[in-house]
């Protein structure tokens, strides 16, 4: 195996773990975590409790060591190798590193600067709009992640098939 091949293999092994990794903790946080931030009852309806989000402070204490720096840097670097790769791999791999892109741009300029706003918030009905579209937003969020890492495991297994070919 070549110095750059090997790279590469590595590139992909780090960016397909790293993204299944994003996704199932995006879902675990969707459906656990953020329960305790936003609360709906029938007799008083949606409330938004900043001080149950800030002492969690996933972003902080989880996020920052999976996704916000070795996420970004691993797209990418796996952007990059994608379009110094050929044949079938090239596509799949490119789609995965664009989607991840997508979801790093979608980040950093929405669910980031929405979520840092929000912890500074008090339960108000403004409060409970935003928090509701953050958390309405996750889903396309969870679906984009999901897309990448499909497409970076494809891509890693046309990887294997190239090379034994």
């Amino acid at each position: 195996m070549e110095r750059s091949d090997a790279m590469s293999v590595i590139l992909l092994w780090l960016f397909v773990m790293n993204l299944g990794i994003a996704f199932g903790a995006g879902l675990y946080e969707h459906r656990i975590v953020v329960s305790k931030w936003i609360s709906f009852s029938r007799e008083t309806g949606a409330h938004w409790n900043a001080e149950a989000a800030r002492l969690d402070d996933t972003g902080r204490r989880f996020w920052a060591f999976v996704t916000t720096l070795p996420l970004t840097l691993l797209t990418l670097a796996n952007l990059l190798a994608a379009w110094r790769a050929s044949g079938a791999v090239r596509g799949w791999w490119l789609a995965a590193g664009l989607a991840a892109l997508l979801d790093r741009v979608f980040t950093f300029s929405y669910f980031i600067p929405t979520m840092v706003g929000l912890m500074g918030a008090t339960d108000s009905p403004r409060s409970v709009s935003v928090a509701t579209q953050w958390w309405n937003l996750n889903f396309l969020r969870h679906a984009i992640v999901l897309g990448a890492w499909l497409a970076a495991l494809r891509a890693f297994a046309l990887f294997y098939q190239q090379r034994g070919s």
